[in-house]
């Protein structure tokens, strides 16, 4: 992956200490032509030393950590790792499906601590109203995967993806989409417009046994309106792989003491072959800029 670069005379530095605070960055990129990072946030100020920079290649699917603004005044094309994770989210997605239906966290603890079933419900996955939100890769994937299992889909995009519609998932407005579904699992991007996109009215219209999955983006939830949602029953549960930050979570997120959730710290992407394809595409990324050709970029 990195061969024909190094053959090319290109001098690759690897930081492995784990550092992201803006000084350390301004002085590691400072002199750079080519930066790769993966989800570690670039703020406008940090770009702004970064004389010698040409071109960014990110090894995530996102991009909303980087200040685009600023490498669009500076003429710094953006690349990102586009398609590497989307299995693996997908995959990520039905396993949290499965442990709320199926009780599979607290049933574990139970059986180790000498326990039964007693009081705990198992829920087919089969014959349930699956909601897509955001019919991208990722969704697209789901959508799939919950047909395969037997399940109503009905999605909700800014447009209609045919060959999805054309094997049988139904496009929606978002409220119908809340309204129906007994999951609704979310694959949009974070943008101004998808922020809080679900809020507490917005799940005021889900159903009181319908659960909620987030391996997208965790402010594409109103965090703090899904806990307390989650404490009065609102909805029944949520599996997620996103919430407001990165891990570690602070010790009194509400989230933590909601009850019926499962929280996952950002692992969706993280299989060993997702790794092995965000390599490959990332650095396939820098040699095609290096010949003028123009593959994922985003700016």
């Amino acid at each position: 992956m990195v061969q024909p670069l190094v053959e090319q005379g290109h001098e690759l530095v690897v930081y492995r200490d784990g550092k992201t605070d803006d000084e350390t960055l301004k002085e590691r990129i400072k002199e750079a032509e080519v930066l790769v990072l993966a989800n570690t946030p670039l703020r406008g100020e940090v770009i702004a030393v970064a004389e010698q920079l040409k071109y960014i290649s990110v090894a995530f699917t996102g991009y909303d950590h980087i200040d685009l603004e600023m490498c669009k005044e500076k003429n710094i094309q953006v690349s990102n790792a586009a398609g590497y994770s989307t299995h693996s989210v997908a995959e990520v997605t039905f396993g949290l499906i499965t442990a709320l239906l199926r009780s599979i966290v607290p049933l574990d603890a139970i059986t180790r601590a000498g326990g039964t079933k007693v009081g705990y419900r198992q829920t087919d996955l089969y014959g349930k109203t699956l909601g897509v939100i955001g019919t991208g890769a990722i969704g697209v994937l789901v959508a799939k995967l919950g047909l395969a299992y037997g399940c109503r889909v009905v999605a909700y995009n800014r447009s209609v993806n045919q060959a999805l519609a054309n094997q049988g998932v139904e496009y929606k407005t978002l409220d119908d989409v809340l309204t129906t579904s007994d999951i609704v699992t979310l694959h949009t991007p974070l943008t101004a417009e998808t922020k809080h996109l679900i809020n507490q009215e917005k799940l005021e219209l889900m159903k009181e046994s319908a659960i909620l999955i987030n391996t997208a983006v965790g402010p594409i939830v109103d965090n703090d309106a899904l806990a307390k949602a989650l404490h009065r029953g609102t909805i029944a549960g949520a599996g997620l792989d996103r919430v407001d930050m990165e891990p570690p979570v602070p010790t009194d997120y509400p989230l933590l003491t909601a009850p019926n959730t499962v929280i996952l710290p950002h692992v969706g992407y993280a299989t060993d072959e997702a790794m092995v394809r965000r390599a490959e595409i990332t650095f396939h990324n820098i040699v095609q800029w290096e010949k003028g050709k123009q593959e994922n970029i985003v700016l």
